[in-house]
């Protein structure tokens, strides 16, 4: 059976229910290198200045958040300004269902639009589930950072990987 969403652009508004659908990855996950989970205020100015520089979206389904996707900071030099940092979140009983997808195809078409020319994902060690899906959408890699983070007692690996916009 198809399932029916909905992708719109986020708002501070939404901030709430999005952080709910990522809370699980702060709390339970290596996913997130968050270690405490961010006021409701400050997502939703995280939300907002993603809305203003890079693009925020949600996928709904009867108007409730399941997913969202959006495009961060790649590096804060000037001369980085046409890369970005991708990153895709969606509630576990709506995996494999082309939420992800459909966030992602949305996400890509509107950093197109703004000029981004470059997206970078980094994917925490072992999630062989998002290294694959990334893959899938294009995304080729190019590299692990060997105990890059830490959290939950123990140091973890991230894998980057690259996907051109244009």
């Amino acid at each position: 059976m198809s399932l029916s969403f909905s992708v719109r652009s986020a708002g501070a508004m939404d901030a709430a229910s999005l952080l709910e659908i990522y809370r699980p990855y702060i709390d339970s996950s290596t996913t997130s290198f968050e270690l405490r989970i961010p006021a409701v205020e400050e997502f939703a100015d995280r939300i907002q200045t993603a809305v203003e520089k890079w693009s925020w979206l949600l996928a709904e389904v009867e108007g409730q958040p399941v997913g969202y996707a959006y495009g961060s900071t790649h590096r804060v030099r000037e001369a980085y300004a046409y890369s970005v940092e991708t990153s895709v979140y969606v509630l576990e009983s709506y995996h494999r269902r082309g939420i992800a997808n459909a966030l992602y195809e949305n996400l890509f078409a509107q950093l197109q639009e703004r000029g981004y020319v470059s997206a970078f994902a980094g994917i925490t060690l072992p999630n062989d589930p998002s290294v694959k899906f990334h893959k899938q959408f294009g995304f080729k890699p190019i590299g692990i950072f060997p105990r890059v983070g830490f959290k939950f007692d123990t140091w973890l690996d991230v894998e980057w990987l690259y996907c051109p916009i244009q």
